[in-house]
């Protein structure tokens, strides 16, 4: 089995499965959830940073204020991301959350024709029809838009197309993006823990644990998610990273009892069809063209 493949699949399992840490420290508001995480995500990243002596691309970063400005504006999305995924979790809509991940291939293929001036194909357009009448099912279901859904699909589309533009590996970008942030989480985790007795000073000794494990379990799956995707064409990547979402809906459904009966998956349906056709034509399954006459 190829080693990527491996990599990639624990690093989605790992994120798939990000709803029982964030239940586990359900007592922490979300706001110092993102605060904690940041602040021991950049402890953690500046630690394997000097083990594995990779500084060299810091050199001149200071001469390059539009990578500079990119790397901000990723940053600020991620931890807008975070933060609305943590207040989800914590509210019980994890479902609605992974329908967001669901989404979100859709919604780069926006991306790549709103931004990138890329054209789409009629099956490209037809995935992106059937997501959008599975957002409405859901909109008339609920009486209102799955607005957690849309805004993580959204973020982290806009996030990945930022980085896709800015040429650095995944460990230095993150890595950049924490340090750029520490100017205004370091202070801000300060504030929260002394003025508003934040876990710090007044969680037990388990809470805080876990906590301060908040940064491996940021990292270490970035990391796994950067050795699978060197090893993997972009297509299988793509499709492994489904399974991420279906974890979490599945978590959601089965241990935390969140609500999904016939009418809800209608919608899910909806939106798994598009997915269906996108990732078939990504990996050049498309059974929707004639096939080419064959010479006598």
């Amino acid at each position: 089995m190829n080693p990527g493949l491996i990599h990639a699949a624990l690093a989605f399992a790992a994120w798939g499965m990000y709803p029982l840490y964030f239940k586990a420290i359900a007592s922490v508001p979300p706001l110092e959830v993102v605060l904690q995480r940041s602040v021991w995500s950049l402890v953690f990243m500046l630690g394997l940073l000097t083990v594995l002596r990779r500084w060299g691309w810091l050199r001149g970063l200071a001469a390059q204020p539009r990578r500079l400005g990119l790397f901000a504006l990723s940053a600020l999305l991620l931890s807008v991301n975070w933060l609305i995924y943590v207040m989800a979790v914590q509210d019980g809509h994890i479902v609605e959350a992974s329908l967001g991940y669901f989404i979100n291939p859709l919604v780069n293929v926006l991306l790549g024709v709103a931004v990138l001036r890329e054209r789409l194909r009629r099956v490209q357009w037809v995935a992106v029809a059937l997501a959008a009448a599975g957002v409405l099912w859901l909109t008339l279901l609920t009486g209102r838009l799955p607005w957690i859904a849309l805004v993580l699909a959204g973020s982290f589309g806009l996030y990945g197309l930022l980085r896709k533009t800015a040429t650095l590996g995944a460990i230095e970008g993150f890595a950049l993006e924490t340090l750029l942030l520490a100017p205004v989480v370091v202070p801000a985790l300060l504030w929260w823990t002394f003025a508003r007795h934040g876990v710090l000073v007044q969680g037990d000794a388990g809470l805080i644990g876990w906590v301060l494990l908040s940064g491996p379990l940021t990292t270490v799956p970035l990391l796994l998610f950067a050795a699978g995707a060197r090893r993997l064409k972009l297509a299988t990547l793509g499709l492994v990273q489904y399974l991420a979402p279906t974890i979490s809906l599945l978590l959601g459904v089965w241990v935390f009892h969140e609500p999904f009966d016939a009418q809800r998956l209608i919608g899910f349906a909806f939106i798994w069809a598009g997915l269906a056709l996108v990732s078939a034509d990504a990996l050049g399954l498309r059974p929707w063209r004639p096939a080419p006459p064959r010479l006598p």
